[in-house]
């Protein structure tokens, strides 16, 4: 009979206080970080797992004056895009991560 080991493996890395969850866009993995752990004032959205490419950054969220501000590759995609991840992102922020869309597969037959 074997027993699974319930000790945390000394390599395993901790999870970041300041990481809200995620979102996709099928060609990308976004993932959004509050900028303290304790009544954050801004959030950031990050590309790929790589924290210094940076596609939107929020502030202004305790003082009610919200200026969002779009990395240099980001802000030349369409409107409806960057509306989409930013609702996203913000709904993620405060939320945590969407659940995946459950997938109907149908048979003709």
């Amino acid at each position: 009979m074997a027993y699974q080991n319930t000790r945390p493996r000394p390599n395993a890395a901790a999870p970041d206080p300041l990481e809200r969850g995620g979102f996709g866009d099928g060609s990308n993995r976004y993932t959004v970080y509050a900028s303290s752990a304790e009544v954050p004032d801004s959030f950031q959205v990050c590309a790929n797992g790589n924290r210094a490419d940076l596609v939107l950054i929020v502030s202004g969220l305790t003082s009610q004056n919200l200026h969002a501000t779009w990395g240099d590759e980001w802000r030349n995609r369409t409107a409806e895009w960057r509306e989409w991840a930013r609702a996203t992102a913000f709904h993620v922020f405060y939320n945590g991560s969407p659940q995946p869309q459950a997938q109907t597969r149908f048979c003709d037959g």
